[in-house]
């Protein structure tokens, strides 16, 4: 489990066969939103065998603001007016699941391939209240993504004590009307505390671009963000050097 400081790169596109493509949609310049966050991630990794290991992990996003507009956006239903006040949020829940096979194992390094998914459940909304309640409306664009990966991870142990652990997972899918394009990576520095107990410093990040038609509305998001993290994970049953 770990404290993760993302910088995030948010560009949305949202339009309706009713009103028009849509906009696109800079979050961080046009509507205000952070580029920096801090939030929580989780991660259970399972060794069923020196060469095999299975990986399931959480990460949660919650951002919001209220921002005046400074050009007019075009998102789903409504067109939100010049110097109009807006809510907005976008909220990401992202879960990955992945099994990794070591094809390569002495007992300082390992390396292999992996196969997962990054399932994406995603939902964003823009809302415009004003005295006037006619202008009171809002749009919302909601959708779970399964996106699948391929990659490589690897490990290597400069001493009994330091690791340095890496992955990098790349994958592009097209079914119907959903078009999705995903590269992750990640890199730490562990450390073993005790016995049992390691502490990591790393650096993680990840692009993903998905096109997806839902409820008459067309979407196109890209989302994007890079950052330091700090974990402390804790080992038990057993748990032997690399190529023992």
């Amino acid at each position: 489990a770990g404290v993760f400081i993302p910088v995030n790169g948010t560009n949305v596109r949202v339009g309706s066969d009713a009103n028009s493509e849509g906009t696109e949609i800079d979050f961080e310049d046009n509507l205000g939103f952070k580029k920096a966050t801090t939030t929580f991630l989780g991660n259970l990794q399972w060794r069923a065998s020196r060469r095999s290991r299975f990986d399931l992990g959480y990460f949660h996003l919650d951002r919001s603001t209220t921002h005046q507009l400074q050009k007019t956006l075009e998102f789903g239903d409504h067109t939100y007016p010049v110097n109009a006040t807006v809510d907005s949020y976008f909220k990401i829940n992202m879960y990955l699941f992945s099994y990794g096979y070591a094809f390569f194992l002495k007992p300082k390094y390992e390396l292999g391939l992996m196969i997962g998914t990054h399932t994406l459940a995603t939902d964003i909304g823009i809302g415009l209240t004003a005295q006037n309640a006619e202008l009171n409306y809002n749009d919302k664009f909601n959708f779970t993504a399964p996106l699948p990966d391929l990659g490589i991870w690897g490990g290597y142990a400069f001493t009994d004590k330091f690791v340095i652990n890496g992955n990098l997972n790349y994958f592009s899918l097209k079914v119907n009307d959903f078009k999705g394009k995903i590269i992750s990576y990640n890199l730490s520095v562990m450390y073993q505390l005790l016995p049992d107990l390691d502490l990591a410093l790393g650096y993680s990040g990840m692009n993903f671009t998905i096109d997806v038609v839902k409820d008459k509305l067309d979407g196109h998001i890209k989302w994007g963000y890079n950052g330091p993290l700090f974990t402390v994970s804790y080992a038990f049953g057993s748990r032997k050097p690399f190529g023992e």
